[in-house]
């Protein structure tokens, strides 16, 4: 990750701003660029090759998961979608945005998306879905399966009350409040 985050800072050392006058017929999309262990990339097409090979190795699922997971932490921000304030489905579309899976931007709209799943058929990378006890009976909040343990499912979510965070299932509110699993992927 490191190595990707060192060669996004370099590639945006090298490229051009719009905002500079420039000539276009100067501009080279050549230019070398040397990451930390010594390999060279010629062009900006080599970079996006190298880019897709590296976060193809993990899955789709442990990819979504772990772009999630770098907001744990940030506090709660109603509409929020970045690191500096997030709410529930926020995240969500957020982390699959990132790979280019688009979701609707609301939970209960996320929830009309993919397939409904049984909870003992649930995997890492499905959704969960909330009722909280809001008046008009309706889905509300939505949240990443991150890991099952102990027949337990973890899931990555953002609340009112602490931000995003990490939660367990089985917790009394949270198992209470639940209302379906679905597959996205």
């Amino acid at each position: 990750m490191k190595q990707i985050i060192l060669i996004l800072i370099i590639i945006t050392c090298f490229s051009s701003c719009k905002s500079s006058k420039q000539d276009k017929s100067k501009r080279t999309t050549s230019s070398r660029i040397i990451t930390k262990q010594l390999d060279v990339v010629n062009t900006k097409d080599e970079f996006k090759n190298i880019h897709s090979a590296e976060t193809n190795i993990l899955t789709r699922p442990e990819n979504i998961i772990n772009y999630a997971k770098q907001f744990e932490g940030v506090r709660y921000k109603w509409g929020g979608t970045t690191k500096s304030g997030m709410d529930c489905s926020g995240l969500i579309f957020e982390s699959f945005r990132a790979y280019d899976i688009l979701l609707p931007r609301i939970s209960r709209d996320m929830a009309k998306r993919g397939k409904k799943i049984p909870l003992k058929a649930v995997t890492t990378g499905d959704l969960l879905f909330f009722k909280t006890g809001n008046r008009r009976n309706t889905i509300n909040h939505v949240g990443l399966i991150i890991a099952i343990k102990n027949n337990n499912i973890q899931f990555i979510h953002a609340t009112t009350s602490n931000g995003v965070i990490t939660s367990w299932l089985n917790e009394d509110y949270w198992l209470k409040a639940f209302f379906e699993a679905r597959h996205v992927l």
